[in-house]
């Protein structure tokens, strides 16, 4: 099978996956029961990080079924969320329709999104869990690029790359099981797991990721024209990844035996010159 063919499938079954589990999320996800009740969902280190986003306009990349999207719009943001999954797509409008909040959703791959959609923006936004699922970085920083206006600026919150390579093979022990640095060829998971937002679910689906390393995600940007303003680590991440972490009041999950050992988080800024 050629490389495009390859990633092509790739992409089909990754859809499927994610058309599959778009309701599921729906009744599981408490950022849905934080929406419904109105209540601050957005961690403190993106709120911190963005900064107020009211009055601006906000692009939001695979925004699932677009619980992101709806909360920046809560604070004043004019959002527009884009994914590949129809069913996300039509969870996060009638999400919006519920909570009667101003949201535009796209149903797109972004690799295709130019094609369909051309306004420019003042932030576009991408956060946790979703570069494994690109196949293409140098392209989606070149796709960033192109939606913001002058001025404008990137934002990325995301599982250190670092732990993607980690799994923890006995309590508390961490071993490095999967690749770090990029290759063509994805990792692929066949069907059967329980889904990280309802242990109770089965998923039907395989599924494929492709791993990025920090320089991929620095260079994407920097080649796409993109000044980075920050990239910043943290000893925290926003769900529960290896068996043996624990919670804080905060609702961060941590690594207490390797404290000061291991990023676990990174968000970046990269800014469009004006």
């Amino acid at each position: 099978m050629s490389q495009a063919r390859n990633h092509c499938d790739a992409e089909s079954k990754n859809r499927a996956m994610w058309d599959e589990v778009a309701p599921v999320h729906l009744r599981a996800y408490g950022e849905v029961a934080k929406l419904r009740e109105g209540r601050e969902f957005l961690d403190d280190i993106e709120l911190r990080e963005v900064g107020d986003v009211k009055g601006k306009s906000l692009l939001h990349l695979q925004c699932h079924i677009g619980t992101d999207t709806l909360a920046w719009a809560r604070r004043g943001a004019t959002a527009t969320g884009v994914d590949f999954s129809g069913e996300s797509i039509a969870c996060a409008r009638q999400l919006a329709k519920e909570l009667d909040l101003s949201a535009t959703f796209i149903h797109a791959n972004i690799y295709d999104v130019r094609s369909v959609h051309d306004e420019r923006y003042d932030i576009v936004y991408t956060s946790k869990g979703v570069l494994c699922w690109l196949r293409d970085l140098p392209e989606w920083g070149r796709i960033i690029a192109h939606y913001l206006n002058p001025g404008g600026f990137f934002y990325l919150m995301e599982s250190h790359p670092v732990i993607m390579a980690l799994e923890e093979e006995q309590t508390g022990n961490l071993a490095f099981r999967y690749p770090y640095f990029h290759k063509d060829e994805p990792t692929r998971w066949p069907a059967g797991d329980h889904d990280y937002a309802d242990g109770t679910y089965i998923r039907q689906n395989e599924s494929a990721e492709w791993e990025w390393s920090v320089s991929d995600i620095v260079n994407a940007l920097i080649d796409a024209g993109l000044q980075l303003e920050f990239v910043n680590e943290y000893e925290k991440l926003f769900f529960q990844m290896f068996p043996s972490m624990t919670i804080d009041d905060g609702g961060w999950y941590r690594l207490p035996q390797y404290s000061s050992k291991l990023p676990l988080l990174l968000t970046l800024r990269a800014r469009k010159p004006a």
